[in-house]
């Protein structure tokens, strides 16, 4: 694994998937300008900060995260991040599906059931060195090491912060015409209909309908649209699709639309994404300026 830079003004990151650990995506990175749109992910997000202080915007405010700090995010929790220092936040990143975790929970604590976090964030230094050194282990190629401090650390925050999450059912109008629209919009999210003509659909007013979906979802429909459609293009890079079909299959304008917001979102553009994904091991790759 070649060294990746520490200092210095520029941006980079690295966005992978161990061969021996399928079910985890890593992300080492320094950002300074890079923004974070509001976004979520299916799985579980384990973060912490070497250098610098990253803003991580949730339902319940703002989190200022700097070293020693670890981020927990549950499943489909809506955050945006950013620097909240004007040098910027250097972090490693832990992607672990919900079937890792959860099956650590049943194997290792007394939780049954889907598991999560009430705390986003919280101090604790021997946490957030398991992280890095998780990262260290699969960029060494050590995946006996690599997946035994995955389950130290994910053991370690369940037992301490865990608790079992209760699924909400939709039992409101306005959350079933929510998740009516969001079906919509997953069946047709080539050729999305306006907020207007789906409301029409729904029997709802189109005001009515985004009030719904924003307390449902943590956004608009526009914007969780797209956020599903960069997680559709993923699917399709991972199989190996060129970024130009994938573009085209999910609904982006052109290769330079799904460009921008996949970096948004991912952190790192397509083409570095799918190359990072088909090699086991490769050097921090540098964003674009």
């Amino acid at each position: 694994m070649g060294a990746i830079p520490e200092s210095g003004s520029r941006e980079w990151a690295r966005y992978w998937q161990y061969a021996e650990l399928p079910d985890l995506d890593l992300l080492r990175a320094r950002y300074v300008r890079h923004t974070f749109p509001r976004h979520s992910h299916e799985g579980y997000v384990f973060g912490t900060i070497s250098r610098g202080v990253e803003d991580v915007g949730l339902p319940g405010g703002t989190v200022h995260a700097g070293p020693g700090t670890v981020v927990m995010i549950n499943p489909e929790v809506p955050h945006t991040a950013r620097a909240g220092v004007p040098e910027g936040w250097v972090y490693a990143t832990l992607y672990p599906s919900s079937q890792v975790v959860n099956d650590i929970a049943a194997e290792t604590t007394s939780l049954r059931g889907t598991v999560g976090f009430a705390e986003t964030s919280v101090v604790d230094p021997y946490a957030a060195r398991l992280i890095d050194e998780v990262h260290r282990a699969a960029e060494e190629g050590n995946a006996l090491a690599a997946d035994t401090l995955l389950r130290i650390m994910v053991t370690r925050l369940l037992s301490r912060h865990g608790s079992t999450l209760h699924a909400r059912a939709p039992r409101s109008a306005g959350a079933r015409d929510a998740a009516r629209a969001r079906a919509v919009l997953e069946g047709r999210m080539a050729t999305p209909p306006t907020l207007e003509a789906l409301a029409a659909e729904l029997g709802t007013s189109p005001f009515a309908l985004l009030r719904a979906f924003k307390k449902q979802y943590g956004m608009p429909p526009h914007a969780w649209l797209t956020d599903a459609r960069v997680r559709a293009a993923r699917r399709m890079l991972d199989a190996g699709a060129a970024p130009a079909e994938a573009a085209a299959e999910v609904g982006f304008t052109d290769q330079p639309h799904l460009n921008r917001h996949f970096t948004r979102i991912v952190g790192v553009p397509p083409g570095a994404y799918q190359r990072e994904r088909a090699r086991t091991y490769k050097t921090g790759l540098d964003l674009p300026t």
